[in-house]
């Protein structure tokens, strides 16, 4: 059965199970954080909205956890910097930024002086609004823009991250994994090959591929019919790149369709994401399988709920 089959499948599913497949629990599901396809919906998101802006004001809470960067040291690195760009590395949020001072605008400027990077931890949100809008609680960080929007950072849990980089002084971010989106067949093998440890807990490893978490690593070892519990050692050259292409597809999708909102999650405009109705697996424990009708089940690897169909993984 094709990626696209395997998704009508959940459609078709998604009514009569969608009440029934709410948390087991706060605990095993709430404590979780963006991956790959939410941070880069968030990412894209605050792109269209912000790029080509300036900054022109910046406001941050005092609770110093948050700053990789001081508070102070951001504040002063931030104001008056153009926008150039914003963009996903890992399961961050880059805002590249231009030289200070200048107009409102910052089109014809493309070389980045500066880095502002958002860790959105479990809770974060980073959004895009209008000084106005009412202030939600937990707000660390307020960006008056130039343009009249402000772009504000949430996070209740307090576990996200923000910093500022002078690209004169420091590297520009990079993620230590390789980018699953892009990643050859050689290279997606290479990464696995003759590593003891599970297939599911090797796709968890930020520093084998960034951006991959619980839900998609469940998602994309379902769709490429491997159980999660196997050996990386013992997985064919054709099952690795089994597993690549449906990585590949379930990001794909998941992006198309703006994350999965299964904690706080919310996109730049603060909308829910939608890929949480087409899990057909993950958060389905004791549910039919879509393919097979087994039910679901759920074990711990790696310190993770994981979920599998006993029947269409082997």
């Amino acid at each position: 059965m094709t990626f696209a089959e395997d998704l009508q499948c959940c459609l078709i599913f998604r009514s009569s199970h969608e009440a029934s497949s709410q948390p087991e629990g706060r605990s095993p599901y709430n404590d979780l954080m963006p991956e790959l396809p939410e941070v880069e919906t968030i990412a894209r998101g605050v792109n269209s909205h912000v790029r080509g802006d300036r900054i022109a004001e910046v406001w941050f809470a005092s609770y110093r956890k948050l700053f990789k960067t001081p508070a102070s040291g951001q504040a002063k690195g931030l104001a008056g910097r153009a926008v150039l760009a914003v963009h996903r590395t890992g399961k961050h949020i880059v805002c590249e930024l231009g030289p200070a001072g200048g107009g409102p605008l910052a089109d014809r400027i493309e070389t980045s002086e500066a880095q502002w990077i958002v860790h959105l931890g479990m809770t974060g949100r980073l959004l895009v609004t209008t000084p106005d809008a009412s202030l939600a609680p937990h707000t660390h960080a307020r960006l008056r823009l130039s343009s009249g929007r402000e772009l504000r950072f949430v996070d209740p849990r307090r576990f996200g991250r923000l910093e500022f980089r002078d690209l004169s002084r420091k590297a520009g971010f990079c993620a230590a994994g390789a980018e699953p989106l892009t990643i050859t067949a050689e290279a997606f093998a290479r990464l696995f090959h003759g590593r003891q440890t599970s297939i599911k807990a090797a796709l968890l490893n930020q520093k084998l591929l960034s951006g991959v978490g619980n839900i998609y690593a469940d998602e994309s070892l379902f769709h490429a019919g491997i159980r999660p519990g196997r050996s990386c050692a013992r997985l064919t050259r054709a099952e690795l790149e089994r597993l690549r292409l449906a990585l590949k597809e379930v990001l794909e999708e998941a992006i198309r369709l703006g994350g999965s909102s299964v904690s706080d999650y919310v996109d730049a405009d603060g909308e829910r994401g939608l890929f949480q109705l087409e899990h057909c697996v993950y958060r389905r424990a004791g549910l039919p399988c879509h393919r097979c009708q087994t039910p679901i089940r759920r074990i711990v690897l790696a310190g993770r709920g994981t979920h599998y169909c006993p029947q269409c993984q082997r």
